[in-house]
């Protein structure tokens, strides 16, 4: 499994090389820039490394700005050019000097590129991420795992004998089959989960905040949703998974490796069954002395089963967390609270966009007690306010705050006064909490 940063994404550039107009493909960080076939013609060799193209790119999104570059014609020519996001980066676009691209080019160039936001990250057949997605984001998760002591697990999923499905029925029907294995797995996953095609008839689930136990017990719910009912396309059809929770420290290629192996267990084990890996962080991370005594840990049961609000106070707990680690770390020295202030003004404006979230959401689906929620909402709110006053006053009232908001505001609202409503989304489906 491959999990370095690629460089700007080849696909991308294979299919943007030949459009008409000049263009470039700037890496994250615009350390790396690939011009297309128009640029190579139009300018002299060595304009990528122009520090006005890679001034531009930090400037994403702000229309055409004008940029000296220097054409094999005529030497320098003021130009125009503006700096798109794309999925692998950032793309420059240069026109000429009063911002424009030949007939019908910027149509074309917008269309491509929504063409490419989605060939880039899901595979065309089944809709759902592809390969390349999973090598992008399993840093990342990786990285959150580590720093806030959260478990992130892989499921592998396998179609049992489908060669002998494409082989008696047709790879048509192996294609129906593929679509109809994405949609049963999507319809039992969380919100939060992601669901990527390895290759062939491979997948994998990528979930979030759930340790090798709480693995085990959704690929069984996945595995039941694929032999529940027999295949419009071909009949009865079943999976075998592996799970693997990620631990501490070990690289990608390996925690993959051994949800590889655990996949092949359950295969050579009969298929059409779960085998699990027993081993990961959530067994170590509570004797790790460095996420402290008050801490936030996230747990699937937490879930109420609205994908808005599940998210939101999932980020919460992140928000909080960071928040509590960069208090902890601070001390007298000038500028040592800044990170915890920093850290405070992001989770404070997550409280508010959640509350007016949440409360709209219970509109929409009738809560009866919506008046007394707003006003729980409004007195945290009024409180937390107060301390923040106080803060910035005084960095030494910032312990008050931080207890205020990780104890009163995430953990005994979410855990007291928003289980309140819990059951409304358990009735329409959700998991609720026990």
């Amino acid at each position: 499994m491959d999990v370095s940063s690629p460089p700007p994404d080849a696909v991308l550039h294979a299919l943007i090389r030949r459009l008409p107009f000049p263009l470039v493909l700037f890496g994250p960080g615009a350390e790396t820039g690939i011009g297309n076939d128009r640029f190579a013609e139009v300018f002299v060799p060595g304009q990528l490394d122009s520090p006005e193209l890679r001034q531009l790119t930090r400037d994403c999104g702000g229309g055409w700005q004008t940029v000296t570059l220097r054409r094999r014609d005529d030497g320098d020519s003021r130009v125009s050019a503006q700096a798109i996001a794309v999925p692998s980066g950032v793309l420059v676009v240069i026109g000429d000097s009063a911002g424009r691209l030949p007939t019908d080019g910027y149509d074309r160039l917008q269309q491509r590129i929504v063409e490419l936001e989605s060939l880039s990250t899901t595979d065309r057949l089944t809709s759902a991420w592809n390969r390349m997605q999973l090598e992008r984001i399993i840093p990342a998760e990786i990285s959150r795992a580590e720093r806030l002591g959260q478990p992130v697990t892989l499921v592998l999923l396998d179609i049992d004998h489908f060669k002998r499905v494409n082989d008696v029925h047709g790879h048509l029907a192996g294609d129906a089959v593929l679509k109809e294995f994405v949609a049963r797995i999507r319809a039992r996953m969380r919100a939060t989960d992601s669901l990527f095609r390895w290759g062939g008839e491979e997948f994998v689930v990528l979930a979030i905040a759930v340790g090798y136990r709480g693995g085990a017990i959704m690929a069984e719910n996945l595995r039941q949703a694929v032999e529940a009912a027999p295949f419009a396309a071909v009949g009865p059809v079943t999976a075998s998974l592996g799970v693997a929770e990620y631990t501490g420290g070990e690289s990608a290629e390996s925690w993959f490796d051994r949800a590889d192996q655990a996949l092949y267990a359950a295969k050579t084990g009969g298929r059409n069954r779960v085998h699990v890996d027993r081993r990961g962080a959530s067994d170590l991370d509570v004797n790790r002395p460095d996420l402290g005594v008050l801490r936030l840990n996230w747990m699937e049961a937490y879930e109420c089963g609205e994908p808005t609000i599940d998210a939101q106070h999932r980020e919460l707990f992140e928000l909080g967390n960071a928040l509590i680690a960069a208090a902890v770390g601070g001390d007298a020295a000038p500028g040592s609270w800044r990170p915890a202030l920093v850290a405070l003004d992001a989770l404070v404006a997550h409280v508010v966009r959640h509350f007016q979230d949440e409360e709209a959401i219970l509109a929409r689906h009738g809560y009866p007690r919506l008046a007394e929620h707003k006003r729980a909402h409004a007195g945290l709110l009024k409180r937390a306010g107060e301390l923040a006053a106080a803060v910035d006053e005084n960095d030494g009232a910032l312990g008050p705050l931080v207890d205020f908001l990780a104890k009163d505001v995430i953990a005994r609202h979410l855990f007291k006064v928003d289980r309140d409503f819990y059951p409304l989304f358990r009735q329409e489906g959700g998991a609720g909490v026990p």
